[in-house]
């Protein structure tokens, strides 16, 4: 039977510019740009977006101002894109080395060369990887691609004179002029108070004595009460996933601040020398009074049950959440594993030996010898660096070449199915973890240095898996487009490189910018802070020290893996969702579901309109554009708050004590322009329909 011949969008014998210095600088640019936003957004709402398609529009902007083609987009897009990949896999792992305690202080020069070289490994290992799989991922007629063909329709749009950079670009001046406005206390980012249930009231507590000499309070209970922060970017991703998964998301923090907290604080309270922490309170900053003491004295405890009991709850659910994922893709899991296998034996067979320049990707030499550079990079990191022995090295770097490979050709598989955005990245980094952390006991690892080895494997894993993925929707949207394989890659690997260069110090900055503002404020900053949660990496933490120190709070874990299970028996749609709601704080998953609740209403006000598929997928396109707008503007003036941060430089108060009426506005204008910007942009019922932006 005949194969019908692929015809990309721009001959392969047609002579365009596409590896130019100037798409080299715009998507290097958006590698950092979006990296960076895409690390501030995971390591504070546990959730990374797709840079496809904003890197798409903001590069397609750019290059049709200077009159370049179709395929500089192309390029600009795929290089501006990866470093979304590497921010993934450093949120998920890199912090973990300062949770487990691997690095006391996180930003050492040490620190900072170990991680880029992990980070650049990692991406260039998935890189090699892909080019030994391109050929027949790509074309294989049973993987769709659905993002990839939505990133190729967007740029063939853009030759007709469509684009939605204008509502991209707005959004991002919005979101970064909220944050500004709330850093300088125009408005109160967050309202919370806690609220007593005994009839005297935490004011009127009846103290008790304790064994250890102090005052206890008996029978005191109650329940924190906040707001949902004021957040274009937590209000944006909830937008993007949604009021199903939004709602999933809020659904956990409910169970953790509305259940769990207060049931647990009100057993342990007569325990705890509350009056005792008032008096400390009050010790330290004489002019809080009596009643704003007690406030504080009694929300700092309710954080501290939530921090120390609740959340590891969460990370068994989490954990019992990521297997029972890979076990519902168990079939494609299976069937990438097959897939690679045979992909590889073709490629060393010859039989993807190509002759076309839309067939040509980087040669199999080449590719081996990047392969083989990286295997011995992790080998060096492991032996020097994380001070193990010879063979624990050695054992290290050769699991890491076979979990990321495999990974890797799974995460492109997942990709070709479902796209980039559902990529289940921290799953099989869990995996990767658990797979090593094994072995390391098996072979006896020390304690630091076995964890250290368990963390720096999973990195790289990660960071292979999620450049691997994106990789291959890159060169899937290119293969429609026209684009050169073999210059994709050499592209991916320059922005692999300059964000794994990047990508620490961003890092540094929240980290360090969190720690300052907790010394402000009266809190433990850094990662795992309420403020800068790092969910995934806490997890990675907790379980490699777990296992290789064989000591964890196994009690906590095991009831949150059955709560995990009774998700399951009950049918939840993603109990790692939920899991994740109860580990993150309140007000974040709170804005998340504010978000989802106007996606809700968006969705309502099409109905009701009676929209054609063409003006609903206008309406989604315009939406999409605006949330990630918002989301990239908070994330970028964030960082650079940070930064201030980070070197003590705090701004200054427009008022002592703002009104949180000010803040609801705020979220009410946030909330109209999500909602009634893309339902006044449906466009006309006989337009054609754009390509869809998710």
């Amino acid at each position: 039977m005949a194969e019908t011949k692929h015809v990309p969008f721009v001959p392969a014998d047609t002579d365009m510019k596409e590896f130019t210095l100037r798409a080299l600088l715009i998507g290097l640019i958006l590698a950092v740009v979006l990296g960076a936003a895409n690390a501030y957004l995971g390591l504070k709402a546990g959730m990374t977006i797709a840079a496809t398609y904003p890197a798409a529009v903001i590069g397609m902007a750019l290059l049709k101002a200077m009159r370049g083609t179709i395929l500089e987009e192309n390029m600009a897009r795929t290089v501006g894109s990866i470093g979304e990949s590497v921010a993934a896999g450093a949120i998920f792992t890199l912090p973990a080395f300062f949770v487990a305690g691997i690095w006391p202080d996180f930003y050492t020069p040490g620190n900072y060369i170990t991680s880029t070289l992990i980070l650049i490994a990692g991406g260039v290992l998935g890189i090699m990887f892909v080019a030994l799989l391109r050929r027949v991922m790509v074309e294989d007629p049973e993987l769709p691609y659905p993002e990839s063909v939505a990133a190729a329709e967007i740029h063939k749009a853009g030759r007709g004179g469509g684009g939605g950079s204008k509502f991209l670009f707005s959004a991002m001046i919005g979101g970064g002029l909220v944050k500004a406005l709330g850093e300088f206390k125009l408005f109160l980012p967050l309202w919370e108070r806690f609220v007593s249930f005994t009839k005297t009231g935490i004011t009127g507590m009846e103290k008790v004595p304790l064994a250890s000499g102090g005052q206890g309070v008996a029978g005191t209970g109650g329940m924190v009460l906040t707001s949902f922060k004021i957040s274009p970017a937590y209000v944006g991703v909830g937008y993007i996933i949604g009021p199903r998964l939004a709602s999933l998301n809020f659904s956990g923090g409910i169970m953790a601040w509305g259940l769990l907290t207060p049931i647990i604080l009100y057993f342990v309270a007569p325990y705890l020398d509350i009056p005792g922490l008032i008096s400390n309170l009050m010790a330290a900053d004489p002019s809080l009074s009596q009643a704003a003491a007690t406030q504080k004295a009694w929300i700092n405890t309710a954080y501290d049950v939530w921090k120390f009991i609740v959340r590891p709850i969460a990370i068994g659910g989490m954990l019992v959440g990521a297997v029972y994922t890979l076990y519902m893709m168990r079939k494609s899991l299976t069937a990438g594993i097959a897939r690679s296998i045979s992909d590889v034996k073709k490629a060393a067979a010859g039989h993807a030996v190509d002759i076309d320049r839309t067939e040509k990707d980087l040669s199999f030499t080449m590719t081996l010898i990047g392969i083989v550079g990286v295997a011995v990079a992790t080998f060096l990191i492991t032996f020097y660096l994380f001070n193990t022995t010879f063979i624990i090295a050695f054992v290290a770097a050769t699991v890491m070449i076979i979990l990321a490979f495999f990974f890797a050709a799974v995460s492109g598989y997942l990709v070709g199915i479902m796209g980039s955005s559902n990529n289940p990245i921290s799953g099989l980094t869990l995996t990767a973890l658990v797979v090593t952390a094994l072995i390391m006991v098996i072979l006896g690892a020390e304690e630091t240095q076995g964890v250290a080895a368990v963390l720096g494997v999973a990195a790289i894993v990660c960071v292979a898996a999620a450049v691997a993925g994106e990789m291959l929707q890159d060169l899937k949207a290119g293969h429609i487009l026209g684009g050169t394989p073999w210059k994709m890659q050499v592209g991916d690997v320059i922005g692999v490189v300059l964000a794994g260069f990047v990508m620490f110090g961003v890092l540094v900055f929240l980290n360090d910018g969190d720690i300052a503002n907790g010394v402000r404020e009266g809190y433990t900053g850094g990662f795992g802070s309420r403020e800068l949660p790092a969910p995934q990496a806490s997890l990675m933490a907790i379980l490699s020290r777990g296992i290789v120190e064989q000591h964890m709070a196994w009690p906590l874990i095991i009831v949150g893996m059955l709560m995990g299970v009774a998700f399951i028996l009950m049918q939840v749609k993603s109990p790692m969702l939920v899991s994740v709601g109860m580990y993150l704080p309140l007000e974040t998953t709170f804005a998340i579901f504010i978000g989802g609740l106007l996606k809700g209403l968006v969705d309502m006000g099409r109905a009701k309109r009676k929209l054609n598929p063409a003006q609903s997928a206008r309406v989604d396109n315009v939406g999409v554009l605006l949330a990630s707008g918002l989301i990239a503007g908070e994330a970028l003036v964030g960082l650079i708050f940070a930064g201030f941060a980070a070197f003590e430089m705090f701004p200054g108060a427009v008022f002592e004590n703002p009104s949180f009426i000010v803040s609801l506005v705020v979220m009410a204008i946030i909330g109209y322009v999500l909602v009634r910007i893309p339902l006044n942009n449906h466009g006309k019922p006989d337009e054609p329909a754009p390509p869809a932006a998710m």
